[in-house]
């Protein structure tokens, strides 16, 4: 997921371009490039990548006016602070060995930084730095081994692009619907079983990658997602069960006449019943099916319907039902499409 980009081909690259990438130099060699180099201060891009830095020189700061820096590939250990003297605006660091005590303390000094890609690296938390990155828009993580997302990624308002695909996300944050210029999240190949409802406040996103995950349902929200275009969901369960998978076994006596109670407006008080009841009584839910709506407590079914998707394809979506015969078209409704039907789009 490294084809968005921030960088836009400029006609005078080759002059302001200082290329050193791909020549396995070692930290002492590529130093004496730097100092070596005339009129660091034309120099607005510096490619690195495919060499065999542990460190970056310090003398990277002869190069004022340097906004693109990629050290990909190097070997890297550390990103000092001393980048924070330049002004940087895309840093690509990805696939080195920096963990999260060896990245700058704080990004404040590198304010119009727009582009951080630390993926491929060594990473086991959010680095809570870049929350100081005011103007960033594309955030890449993905292969590194981060448990969980931080919540206050709400606070990247800017943020157009976040991968983190290849970590150990558990679960997403509901936070992270208000980053509402979002326009690519990348999710994949985490162990996600859930995703939080507030993703639907994502109006701008275009791109959702939720492939190789333990997701069975997805919030019904999803659906209200209009500029969603592009939507990966293959090795996930809910994938695979395309067809109905219903748990129901008989309702016990109590839940039986609880739903009698409910269903015919029975008044009940705490002077006629025990609080234990008055409680179990309250927890009663509605059932979905317009043409019903029985009252369930304990006792459910477990029904994967497929949604219309905004006219474009259909999405398998978990709902409880109060009974097996809930089950099936309503008024106005379309039939269920086959598994075969879904699985072009889900497992593309």
């Amino acid at each position: 997921m490294e084809n968005y980009t921030s960088s836009d081909s400029d006609s005078d690259s080759g002059n302001k371009t200082l290329d050193l990438s791909y020549l396995m130099l070692d930290t002492e060699v590529i130093n004496e490039h730097l100092i070596c180099t005339n009129s660091p201060e034309n120099i607005e891009t510096m490619l690195l990548h495919q060499n065999r830095l542990s460190i970056i020189p310090f003398t990277i700061v002869r190069f004022v006016n340097l906004t693109t820096l990629d050290v990909s590939n190097c070997g890297l250990n550390q990103l000092p602070d001393f980048l924070g003297d330049l002004p940087i605006t895309c840093l690509v660091a990805k696939n080195n060995n920096l963990t999260n005590d060896y990245l700058l303390k704080s990004f404040e000094n590198l304010p119009g930084l727009r582009e951080l890609n630390l993926s491929g690296n060594r990473l086991t938390e959010f680095p809570e730095q870049v929350l100081d990155l005011m103007e960033l828009k594309y955030l890449y993580l993905g292969g590194n081994s981060i448990s969980e997302i931080t919540k206050d990624v709400w606070k990247l308002q800017r943020l157009q692009v976040l991968s983190m695909g290849g970590n150990r996300l558990a679960e997403v944050p509901s936070t992270l619907g208000r980053c509402t210029s979002l326009q690519a999240l990348v999710l994949c190949d985490n162990i996600l079983e859930s995703l939080p409802s507030s993703i639907a406040n994502l109006k701008n996103l275009k791109s959702l990658f939720l492939h190789k995950n333990r997701l069975r349902t997805l919030p019904t929200e999803i659906i209200t997602l209009k500029c969603l275009t592009e939507l990966s969901l293959r090795d996930n369960p809910l994938v695979v069960r395309f067809v109905s998978d219903m748990t129901h076994d008989p309702p016990s006596l109590l839940e039986l006449a609880a739903r009698v109670v409910k269903s015919n407006d029975i008044a009940y008080d705490g002077e006629n019943i025990p609080r234990n009841l008055i409680e179990y009584l309250n927890s009663g839910h509605r059932c979905v099916n317009v043409n019903c709506q029985g009252i369930f407590f304990d006792n459910r079914v477990e029904h994967v319907k497929f949604v219309d998707f905004c006219g474009k394809y259909r999405l398998p979506l978990l709902q409880y039902l109060c009974s097996s015969k809930c089950i099936g078209p309503r008024d106005g409704e379309e039939e269920m499409v086959s598994g075969a039907m879904i699985r072009k789009v889900l497992l593309g």
